[in-house]
């Protein structure tokens, strides 16, 4: 990790890796904890595989949904490493996405308590990484790994 390029997000997930695997790779598990509540997730589109598309719409009042994301897959480890960047769009074009183009890197691995949940979100630029710091990247995503958390750790 570049500290001047990165941020990043570590919990400990009280819930085998498996569960949160399947929370991440399955499009109705990941619209109930991928956007910061009370915002709602739509689930497009889930390719998880390398080159596949992620793409989620998000709406505050239930009845209009708006783009959030239209990313690819890079990189798909089963059971360990999720990586998908938003510079390249669904359609495997090159993208200038809002707020600011960067690659996330999702890894798993097992703890003793259940998993241990690591992402990291890289940046091309220290602008860009800044400005996602100002836009509360620690809050929100931290939000996001917690609504993950409460969802594989009760079972779902």
């Amino acid at each position: 990790m570049n500290p001047e390029l990165d941020l990043s997000i570590h919990r400990i997930i009280r819930a085998p890796r498996k569960d949160v695997w399947d929370a991440w790779t399955d499009p109705a598990s990941l619209a109930q904890w991928w956007l910061p509540a009370p915002t709602l997730c739509r689930v497009d589109r889930l390719e998880v595989r390398p080159g596949g598309a992620f793409v989620t719409r998000m709406s505050d009042d239930g009845v209009t949904f708006a783009p959030h994301l239209d990313a690819c897959f890079v990189v798909v480890d089963d059971f360990e490493r999720i990586v998908f960047t938003n510079a390249i769009d669904s359609a495997w074009r090159p993208a200038t996405p809002a707020p600011v183009p960067m690659t996330a890197e999702v890894t798993l691995r097992d703890h003793a308590d259940g998993t241990d949940y690591r992402i990291v979100a890289r940046h091309g630029a220290p602008a860009a990484r800044d400005q996602h710091a100002e836009l509360g990247f620690a809050d929100g995503w931290a939000t996001v790994a917690e609504q993950l958390a409460r969802y594989v750790e009760s079972g779902r």
